[in-house]
């Protein structure tokens, strides 16, 4: 199987069935307790966890949060980060001197300490992680946006837009955004993996989805201590991101190919 058929079918079963989750005869929470830490079976494909529920329910529940999460990030961090990013490029002056100066703040520090700390601030919860990751992760859209902005502001039929009397509003939708576009695909295809990894990272240290809801991230931790009688516990959730991630990095790869970013932007 070639590697594009390979991507869009893992991506495509794995949006599948993070929308689907809700209609399936799932049962995450349900509990077998002569069950505990038992390999795949004819009920569970995929075995058992440390309290006896079936791991490939889990596996699917966990599937919905990460998809969900990734949407909510990162549709918020490109709305806000191309709004601020276009808006300070564009109008230039002290507006792009402060949010060069926000820019630099945010990005003195790492960003996934950030978000750790962020957090922590807000507390445990799937909402209070949207939030920390959308604050951490529109800085980049917003470096992206400033800089193809600044790159494209002066091209001749924004200039006769401009000259025209044309509101800053209609330039930067019609004239701005339109060329901008493809780059900001690329960034949000790369983003929706490092939100994943970022989700799952967060939810293993535990200031993400909070039990009994199902993260990979939190299944990855709550099998770690039985690695040596159990390592299904850790290898389906791990292989699942793993495999989830790369088909997400390989799409960005190939869009960033198809759509020429680099040469357009040079």
């Amino acid at each position: 199987m070639k590697t594009p058929l390979l991507t869009a079918v893992l991506l495509g079963g794995w949006v599948t069935l993070a929308l689907l989750a809700p209609y399936l005869p799932l049962h995450p929470e349900r509990m077998a307790l002569v069950s505990i830490l038992h390999g795949p079976d004819g009920n569970a494909w995929l075995g058992y966890d440390d309290l006896g529920r079936p791991l490939l329910d889990r596996l699917l529940i966990g599937a919905r949060t990460s998809c969900w999460v990734a949407a909510s990030v990162v549709s918020l961090s490109l709305v806000v980060g191309t709004l601020l990013g276009g808006l300070g490029a564009y109008l230039g002056g002290h507006w792009d001197r402060a949010l060069v100066l926000l820019l630099d703040i945010f990005m003195a520090f790492p960003g996934i300490l950030l978000a750790i700390a962020l957090a922590g601030l807000l507390g445990p919860g799937i909402g209070n992680l949207v939030i920390a990751l959308s604050l951490v992760g529109w800085v980049g859209f917003a470096r992206l946006t400033r800089a193809q902005v600044l790159s494209v502001k002066h091209r001749d039929h924004v200039l006769a837009a401009v000259a025209l009397g044309s509101p800053r509003h209609y330039i930067l939708r019609r004239h701005l955004l339109p060329l901008i576009a493809a780059p900001l695909v690329v960034e949000a295809t790369f983003a929706v993996a490092a939100v994943i990894v970022a989700e799952a990272g967060l939810s293993f240290l535990g200031l993400g989805v909070q039990p009994p809801a199902a993260s990979w991230g939190s299944m990855i931790r709550d099998g770690v201590r039985y690695l040596l009688v159990a390592p299904h516990l850790v290898l389906t959730p791990g292989a699942a991101l793993f495999l989830v991630v790369l088909s997400i990095n390989l799409l960005g790869d190939r869009l960033r190919d198809r759509l020429d970013v680099r040469g357009s932007a040079a």
